[in-house]
């Protein structure tokens, strides 16, 4: 089985994983090494099975949506399963798209580590917490990542934590080494960055305008008052309802390196117009999109 980087997606965020894909090959000299594969939520029943049922996240029972922008994010421990514990994976979110030689990274000593990424930003970094969002896997390592087991756990109170899961909290720090940040940079793109991660959802390129269609993190705390006040909106509103809209990218070279990346998929048949037309109807890609890849 050839290494292989999976990107894990939803519906909303399909478009984002097909850009995604195209970067990694046009970018790497050995694009035919190594397979890209899409690990989509549509495809795992247990997760629609789930719908409406409350999980444990950051201490507290929430409904599990399979609409949510993020749903997909739990695949990200599906590779070693899926390549049958056997060799080398990179998984990364659809939001994550390649400057640099993603063959670099599948080819990374390891050092004997299980896993390879970089630590969160911020205050969640300095709790511990790191980001799984890119991760380099030996696969062999992780036998006990068993993705319809550990997905249910979240549904049994005081069994798995969400937050604790995806911050991999839950693994033995031992077995985890430190990726540079540039193979997984946050919003920030400079000569070094090798794979770029809009993570910041509010202000993805690809959605300025569009009407927000995630639930923001919020923990219980009176301080500051946007938790309460989210829960407020929700609880007499909906999930979405009222929730703004997606900000412009602070970034203009950002917006601009995804809709070159849009371009070249057109150009070389990876998508094609009307997809993106399609991709603009169900609100999954802003409306001005064909005028921004036409001046890309």
């Amino acid at each position: 089985m050839k290494p292989t980087v999976f990107i894990h997606t939803n519906h909303k965020q399909k478009l984002g994983a097909v850009v995604s894909r195209y970067s990694l090959q046009k970018n790497s000299a050995h694009a035919d090494q190594f397979d890209v594969k899409f690990i989509e939520v549509k495809d795992f029943p247990c997760m629609a099975q789930k719908e409406g049922q409350l999980y444990l996240r950051d201490g507290e029972m929430r409904p599990w949506l399979n609409n949510d922008l993020q749903s997909f994010t739990p695949l990200r421990f599906a590779p070693p399963q899926l390549m049958n514990y056997q060799g080398r994976a990179v998984v990364i979110d659809p939001d994550v798209f390649a400057q640099g030689d993603v063959w670099e990274l599948l080819n990374r000593d390891m050092g004997g580590k299980a896993i390879m990424c970089r630590p969160k930003s911020g205050r969640k970094g300095r709790k511990g917490a790191f980001a799984s969002s890119v991760m380099l896997l030996d696969c062999a390592q992780l036998a006990h990542w068993r993705f319809e087991e550990n997905f249910a756990e979240m549904f049994k109170p005081s069994t798995r934590d969400y937050m604790d899961w995806v911050s991999l909290k839950l693994e033995d720090p031992a077995t985890i080494g430190l990726l540079e940040n540039e193979w997984n940079d946050f919003d920030n793109l400079t000569e070094q960055t090798r794979l770029l991660h809009n993570t910041k959802r509010k202000t993805q390129p690809w959605k300025t305008g569009l009407k927000v269609d995630y639930r923001p993190a919020d923990t219980f705390q009176l301080f500051p008052p946007r938790h309460w006040l989210r829960r407020a909106r929700r609880a007499l509103f909906g999930e979405y309802r009222f929730a703004g809209t997606y900000d412009a990218h602070p970034d203009p070279k950002q917006e601009r390196f995804f809709f070159e990346l849009v371009r070249g998929c057109l150009e070389d048949g990876v998508v094609s117009e009307a997809q993106l037309q399609e991709e603009i109807r169900q609100g999954h890609l802003r409306a001005d999109a064909l005028e921004l890849v036409r001046a890309a």
